[in-house]
């Protein structure tokens, strides 16, 4: 093994371990324990069965997203990526008479091109992500618009119910589609060459491109993966609604860059570990899950949705102006020992 590769190794295990994952996981499971104390329904099977089938949305657009943040940048036309690939599979199959499956598998790869568009657009045209997403989030949304005229598909065949309302056991098929994807984004960032291009970009783009990485390949391919993952929810939320509609993920990109930062993916990129996404989705999901509970009006789910984005984030820019602030005294004390 090359000095070079165990130097990669090293800085991709020393940002996994800045993550905190194990402070994440015991405040996930803090929660449950209070949830469980406050309600008495919270520990019921059917209330555990939907709270981890709405968390298995929200962790798997999270867990792509997370891939975004750790190069430095995120998607918000994930929910109208996840919605327009909903809808051209509810078109395949209802309008057009395609197979159920074929019609899913199709709009999955339709998806996986939406995310390169936005790569190509982002890269080629050197627009911010941000912006850029939100344009094409517009976009979308309008192509929605047209296709549906506002309504939803329905009559979507009774064959592909079971991979949005179906359980293996007592595990809902859609997190077992979410711990997949988890497993194949974390074999990409910790065994691939790609995973240290990950890392070296968000941790130092320019610095990155001296080395030789072709960085805009990457982030195009990363772009790619997110819109291949956003369209598999959206196909699976079509399968558990039973119709494809235009206002699916409407809250999943903000919901989804929460989730990342309450799982310790950094802001700033290259700092994180995508498994963090999925326990900051769980989070969030059981917040969402008391106010049901508490018989509060579901309306102020949202509100409370960008209440914790706001909270995440300023956690985040506290933690990363504290780091910096350490930094500048290290470097001034250093100063000081040398006059």
């Amino acid at each position: 093994m090359s000095k070079q590769t165990r130097r990669n190794g090293n800085s991709i295990l020393s940002a996994l371990k800045k993550s905190n994952l194990t402070v994440i996981g015991g405040v996930l499971v803090l929660m449950i324990i209070l949830a469980s104390i406050f309600s008495p329904y919270f520990l019921d099977v059917y209330n555990l069965q939907s709270l981890i089938r709405d968390l298995a949305f929200i962790g798997m657009i999270g867990v792509g997203q997370s891939l975004l943040l750790l190069i430095g940048e995120l998607d918000l036309s994930v929910g109208k990526i996840a919605s327009l690939c909903g809808i051209m599979s509810g078109m395949m199959m209802v309008h057009w008479h395609w197979n159920p499956f074929l019609s899913l598998i199709a709009a999955v790869l339709f998806g996986l091109l939406l995310g390169c568009l936005n790569g190509l657009i982002i890269t080629k045209l050197r627009l911010n992500a941000m912006v850029a997403t939100i344009g094409m989030q517009g976009v979308y949304g309008g192509i929605n618009l047209v296709l549906t005229k506002g309504k939803a598909i329905t009559n979507i065949p009774s064959e592909i119910h079971f991979l949005g309302k179906g359980n293996v056991g007592y595990i809902p098929v859609p997190f077992i589609f979410t711990l997949v994807i988890l497993v194949f984004v974390l074999f990409l960032i910790s065994k691939l060459k790609t995973g240290r291009y990950i890392y070296a970009i968000g941790n130092n783009r320019e610095a990155a491109k001296i080395l030789g990485i072709k960085v805009d390949k990457i982030r195009i391919i990363i772009y790619s993966i997110v819109g291949f993952i956003s369209a598999i929810a959206g196909v699976l939320y079509v399968a558990r609604l039973g119709s494809a509609q235009s206002s699916v993920g409407e809250n999943w990109p903000m919901n989804s860059i929460a989730a990342s930062v309450i799982g310790g993916v950094a802001l700033t990129g290259g700092i994180g570990n995508p498994a963090g996404a999925l326990i900051g989705a769980a989070i969030i999901s059981i917040i969402q899950n008391m106010i049901v509970l508490f018989g509060v009006n579901v309306y102020w789910q949202s509100a409370v949705s960008g209440f914790v984005v706001i909270i995440a984030i300023s956690f985040s820019s506290l933690s990363t102006i504290i780091s910096e602030r350490k930094k500048r005294k290290i470097k001034l004390s250093n100063l000081e020992q040398n006059q």
